[in-house]
């Protein structure tokens, strides 16, 4: 199954964006995290459902962080994520910024008419591409086993 296969088939089990990149990442490390899930809905919809920053970009951000991050007392920070981020955010808003009005929720879906259904999927699809390219680009395994 492909990237949009698989966003697809979580969009309709009712995820949403922020999820959606999570589930994605969490398939690729052969994880699964309910409870991470869980949390990354109160990224949905810009912050919450409030139509601030973009829930795709915030859930790409929150993946790099799963591959990256600082995860017990004992752990070191891994600065790769902060360039990982800036690199992202950077390509996010050179690729959506124009396009969609900014890089807000209520910008992306609320500018001209314009509908969730073809900008999310775009958006999700997108997002999870670059994050894979940020992490093998920085020496990770898409699997997880660092």
């Amino acid at each position: 199954m492909n990237d949009l296969e698989n966003l697809m088939q979580f969009r309709n089990q009712g995820f949403y964006c922020s999820q959606q990149i999570v589930l994605s990442g969490l398939e690729m490390m052969g994880k699964s995290n309910p409870d991470l899930v869980r949390a990354m809905q109160g990224l949905a919809c810009g912050l919450g459902f409030s139509g601030e920053l973009c829930g795709a970009l915030l859930g790409g951000a929150a993946l790099l962080g799963l591959y990256s991050g600082k995860g017990t007392s004992e752990q070191e920070e891994d600065p790769r994520l902060f360039f990982m981020l800036e690199d992202l955010v950077a390509w996010f808003k050179s690729e959506f910024e124009e396009k969609y009005g900014g890089i807000c929720c209520d910008e992306i879906l609320g500018t001209a008419g314009r509908t969730k259904i073809p900008a999310c999927p775009l958006l999700i699809t997108g997002v999870t591409q670059k994050v894979k390219e940020l992490l093998v680009e920085n020496g990770f395994d898409l699997s997880g086993l660092d």
